[in-house]
């Protein structure tokens, strides 16, 4: 079984100070952006998920290890080992590990804390786990004052509208239509498109009750997959 030691070798290995430069610009870790202070080795993510594989049996300790550092490739693979292991849980039916994993995640949302992170383990994970749950603390997380926890409250709820399950998307971006963050606009729009890829008659349902409202950003995310002429309207506030 690899080692964290082994780990940490294996990451100097691969960092590159150049492609480092370039994710720090990237990502906004300048002083008062949303990922200030985030420290980057510049190791691309297919060579971050061939880690994962050699490595996916860390232990929780060594994983938490992983999440609490400033470095944020190691917060990435410490969530994608996570992944991996919730995979594994799943195909061997091991509903304790999964609510151990699901309850470590949502511990830990404090370092889950760029958008890639959560983008790439939240539906995943939390989704996942819920499926077959109730979903009240995705309401709780919607609601947060922590723009991570409100980025995986949304995006959480991928999992469902793959299973043409819109439910919590739109109440959850109903919640969000009033915040602040490009990054939940972002978001927001975009699993709202998601639910317009499976049935457009329920997103456009939802833009005429909302549209007027919704962030610019949110809107273009939200249309971007419509005929032109149609977007257009909806820009116009012609619809």
């Amino acid at each position: 079984m690899q080692t964290l030691k082994e780990l940490e070798k294996r990451l100097k290995l691969e960092s590159n100070l150049e492609k480092a430069r370039i994710a720090q610009r990237f990502f906004k870790t300048g002083k008062g952006d949303y990922g200030e202070g985030d420290v980057f080795l510049g190791i691309i993510v297919p060579i971050q998920r061939k880690i994962v594989k050699e490595f996916c049996e860390l232990k929780m300790d060594e994983i938490q290890e992983l999440l609490d550092s400033k470095i944020h490739e190691k917060r990435l693979i410490a969530l994608l080992i996570l992944v991996k292991q919730y995979e594994k849980a799943s195909k061997n039916s091991e509903e304790n590990y999964k609510k151990e994993i699901f309850d470590f995640y949502l511990k830990n949302t404090k370092n889950i804390n760029n958008w890639d992170l959560v983008d790439l383990s939240a539906p995943n994970i939390v989704g996942k786990y819920l499926t077959s749950k109730e979903h009240e603390i995705l309401y709780k997380l919607a609601k947060s004052d922590n723009l991570w926890e409100k980025r995986i409250a949304i995006l959480s709820t991928f999992t469902f509208i793959r299973q043409n399950d819109f439910n919590d998307t739109l109440k959850i971006s109903e919640i969000l239509l009033s915040d602040s963050h490009d990054l939940i606009h972002k978001s927001v729009g975009w699993m709202l498109r998601e639910v317009g890829n499976r049935d457009k008659k329920v997103l456009e349902n939802f833009l005429k009750k909302h549209y007027l409202k919704m962030p610019r950003t949110m809107l273009r995310y939200a249309i971007e997959k419509m005929e032109y002429n149609q977007r257009q309207k909806y820009l116009k506030s012609e619809v």
